[in-house]
């Protein structure tokens, strides 16, 4: 049972719009989380080598046979899942920049893994002081033209930093993972992917719970019947970007996935635009090295 639609990267290969997010998850709780989402229908998987919980989520992905006969959230039973169902991304890690360093990176993150290839590998971060982002992605170049991972892309990079990887890049970023939640909206560096053809893909799309609390945002989830996680994931999605949450309870991992059967209004949307304030949550980029 695939919770979510799937949409289509710029070389065809197609992601879940909905995936499970794993950041600061512990190592020993990964693979819990990831069956329980396994279970719950999520098909795609977001990590990272700074994370240091790859073998966790790859320990989940290895046992999918256990899944064979796993109530769906219809109570129906769900066939065994393959690979081929699932979309896996990891990233590399400041520390390893660099085209050499990179390469050794992705096969760490591969052993860790436990997998054959990786779905989505990204930068993590441009690390632009260093000015070493253009040979990592030499190498995910290299790595993806061997079939070794099936799309590359970047994480955190702002415009200045695509218009300097795209004078020496062959191949377009599939997706560029920022920031992105009613209070920080970035609708300039999303024109920009639009125009390259990059898609957009939000990290803390609920800004770490703090727009939770927001009075827009509660109040259309009290108009709607609605969680304020629902709202945001909701309005993410009409956004078209693609997004990732994290959730820690199966609980909270279910209500999150229950966003595909209800609409905002072009009203409700003019208001959450109205919240963009430019507040992170996170590190602005340009100051990560």
């Amino acid at each position: 049972m695939r919770i979510s639609p799937r949409t289509s990267l710029n070389n065809g290969v197609l992601i879940d719009r909905l995936g499970f997010g794993l950041y600061k998850v512990p190592p020993e709780e990964a693979t819990g989380l990831v069956t329980m989402a396994l279970e719950a229908g999520y098909r795609h998987f977001d990590t990272a080598a700074m994370y240091g919980n790859e073998s966790g989520v790859g320990k989940a992905i290895g046992g999918l046979a256990g899944l064979e006969g796993a109530a769906g959230g219809s109570g129906e039973l769900s066939p065994a899942l393959s690979r081929e169902d699932l979309f896996v991304t990891t990233k590399v890690w400041n520390d390893d920049h660099g085209y050499d360093a990179t390469l050794r990176a992705f096969h760490t993150s591969m052993a860790n893994l436990g997998l054959e290839y990786i779905d989505l590998y990204l930068i993590h971060w441009p690390c632009a002081r260093k000015g070493l982002f253009p040979e990592s992605y030499r190498a995910m170049e290299t790595l993806y033209r061997e079939g070794k991972v099936r799309a590359i892309g970047v994480s955190n990079f702002q415009p200045d930093h695509l218009d300097r990887l795209m004078q020496t890049a062959e191949v377009v970023p599939a997706i560029n993972q920022i920031e992105l939640h009613p209070w920080l909206q970035q609708a300039e560096l999303r024109k920009k992917h639009e125009a390259l053809g990059i898609r957009t893909e939000a990290w803390s799309p609920l800004g770490r719970g703090q727009v939770l609390r927001d009075p827009v945002i509660l109040a259309l989830a009290a108009e709607h019947g609605r969680t304020p996680a629902q709202i945001i994931l909701r309005w993410q999605l009409q956004l078209d970007n693609i997004t990732i949450p994290k959730a820690s309870s199966s609980d909270r991992i279910r209500e999150n996935r229950a966003v595909f059967d209800f609409e905002l209004s072009d009203v409700d949307l003019a208001d959450i635009a109205a919240l963009d304030r430019g507040f992170r949550t996170g590190s602005h980029p340009d100051n990560v090295n």
